[in-house]
């Protein structure tokens, strides 16, 4: 069922060049290894460029820190559904990885004595979550993403990655015992598929953000590693935990850093009133992520927002004056004139919580191999597939993620991805495997049907229908009947997406052929989301619903695993115990 597809091989194939996957990829290739990395855009257009705040590491180059306190910062953040050995790693392995990155030449911002520039952010703390904020996150102003990616991308210039720009991976290839060889890929340029082999696949396609209506995520981000990785018969893991950022501006959904808040912003209700004081006396507009988001949701619900609507909050820094503006927050003032016609010299900005970042994704150990069930252990290794980044989930962000974890979660996973998948290809046999008879069955099939239909269901419309629903049924606070008829109405639009059609069968450049393909992966996204969500009777971190408020710590500190045939759940254990350290046991969480 290969008919006739051309097959390429490589010793290591990447899917995805944002900051995790050119953090792989730098590894595979300067250990001079054969490696292919896969974008649907140019590299540096990758949505890791978007990061604005900062990359969280221990350095105390402006406060006093440790990575044992960043630990329980992390731990306490995830609402104690992290895997606490894949977050001591991380936290330890924070200095290495961004003093590397530094060396390689990145431009961070410099402290008077030349080191690198760190400032505070939400729920990063000092000395086990005392009222006095660490400064943690280093920072290039308010670009910090974007640096790091043209870093990197120079980097695996350097090594010779070999890179296939405006390429599409459709879907995994696995033999009869389940090892991965490899992706069908579809080059956009000619509309024609190719077989790419190897004995590694590292997935790195980022987050799916684009399955709610408001979104910081950029059109791209259509999770098409999570689509591959459940069309071949692995499970997503909790998938019902996703960030909504407090501060995308009003009505655009852009991102405003949390940076913003770091520097000294905070937020205002109508009343001119600085509401976080209520919700978090402590760490007040430094809170973590959820609860700010909980709070400003809270306060236009119950009739404090602002504008002619009362549909947000403000965000006020005119008081930072213009000179820490124009040097720390120089991209933001742009944002805000741009998207929200207002200079935050002089005015405050419109905010609106937004869907942000994915927590879950899939199953991933902390070396980056993808794990699943096999014969009563809920973490086998899967042969030759990884992932990395905002795509997978070790688990190190639990059921919330603090601010500027996620960079570093793509510098840590992606070298230690790269460097696993290193020592597996080198103890691998010379040749590669042989290629199952029905190796682009799926991904043929799937585009023999969008080009035969005719008449059937449009694409945009589909899309539409899902991110509006997934945005009234599954959003900051979640009801039970809403997602009793949210699972109802995901289901219908997933059945409608099995007809869509395409008005244009052309091959060259057909970008309706590739939202037709990305659709597919949104749906899948989609459902494993609302359904996960629905059956986790409790509140916690991004999930807060209405009918059960509080934490269950004696029945869900479990993960959920979403598996696409039979859209049914499994479960299995947290890792509650570190490498080396104690165990941070659960309790209450307050800021």
């Amino acid at each position: 069922m290969n008919v006739g597809l051309q097959a390429r091989k490589f010793d290591a194939i990447v899917v995805g060049a944002g900051g995790s996957g050119l953090r792989a990829a730098l590894e595979l290739a300067r250990a001079g290894l054969r490696v292919a990395v896969l974008s649907k855009v140019f590299p540096t257009r990758s949505h890791t460029v978007a990061a604005q705040g900062g990359i969280a590491a221990p350095l105390g180059n402006s406060s006093e820190d440790h990575w044992h306190w960043h630990m329980y910062d992390t731990v306490k953040g995830s609402d104690y559904l992290g895997d606490q050995d894949a977050i001591e790693y991380m936290c330890r392995r924070a200095t290495e990885v961004v003093i590397e990155l530094e060396h390689m030449g990145m431009p961070f911002d410099r402290l008077d004595n030349g080191r690198i520039y760190q400032r505070p952010f939400g729920g990063h703390t000092q000395d086990y979550g005392s009222a006095k904020m660490a400064m943690r996150a280093c920072a290039a102003a308010d670009r910090t993403g974007h640096a790091m990616l043209h870093t990197l991308y120079q980097q695996n210039v350097k090594a010779r990655t070999q890179f296939f720009v405006e390429w599409m991976a459709l879907d995994l290839i696995r033999d009869a015992e389940g090892a991965v060889l490899g992706v069908v890929a579809l080059e956009m340029e000619t509309g024609e598929a190719m077989i790419l082999q190897a004995k590694a696949t590292i997935l790195a396609t980022g987050g799916a953000g684009r399955i709610f209506a408001a979104s910081t995520n950029a059109f791209i981000n259509t999770g098409d590693g999570l689509g591959m990785v459940a069309r071949a018969g692995l499970p997503l893991e909790d998938m019902e935990f996703w960030q909504f950022h407090p501060t995308g501006v009003a009505g655009a959904g852009v991102l405003i850093t949390e940076g913003v808040r770091g520097e000294g912003g905070y937020l205002l209700n109508k009343d001119g009133e600085r509401f976080m004081e209520r919700y978090a006396p402590n760490a007040k507009d430094l809170a973590s992520r959820d609860v700010v988001s909980r709070a400003m949701a809270t306060e236009i619900k119950e009739g404090r927002g602002c504008g002619p609507e009362g549909d947000h909050v403000l965000l006020k820094l005119d008081h930072l004056g213009p000179e820490v503006i124009n040097l720390r927050l120089p991209g933001i003032r742009e944002i805000a004139i741009k998207f929200a016609n207002a200079d935050p010299i002089k005015d405050p900005i419109p905010v609106v919580p937004t869907a942000h970042y994915q927590m879950g994704g899939i199953p991933a150990n902390h070396l980056g191999q993808v794990v699943a069930p096999r014969g009563g252990d809920p973490e086998v290794p899967v042969p030759g597939l990884y992932a990395v980044g905002e795509c997978s989930c070790v688990s190190v962000h639990g059921a919330n993620r603090l601010g500027t974890n996620s960079l570093l979660d793509l510098l840590v996973f992606g070298k230690a991805g790269g460097e696993q998948a290193v020592a597996d290809i080198r103890a691998m046999p010379a040749a590669h495997k042989d290629l199952p008879e029905d190796a682009a069955a799926r991904p043929l099939a799937r585009l023999a049907r969008l080009d035969s239909a005719s008449g059937g269901e449009r694409v945009a419309e589909v899309g539409a229908e899902l991110r509006k629903t997934m945005q009234a049924h599954c959003s900051v606070f979640r009801f039970p009947d809403m997602l009793i008829e949210g699972v109802s109405k995901v289901k219908q639009i997933a059945a409608r997406a099995e007809r869509m059609s395409i008005q244009d069968k052309s091959k060259v450049f057909n970008t309706a052929r590739i939202e037709a393909l990305e659709l597919d992966n949104l749906v899948e996204t989609a459902l494993a989301t609302i359904v996960s969500a629905e059956a986790r009777q409790e509140s916690r971190g991004a999930q807060a619903r209405a009918d059960f408020p509080e934490r269950d710590d004696k029945n869900w500190i479990k993960h959920t695993l979403w598996y696409k045939e039979g859209n049914r759940l499994e479960y299995k254990p947290v890792h509650l115990k570190p490498m080396s350290v104690e165990t941070f046991e659960p309790k209450v969480r307050t800021y």
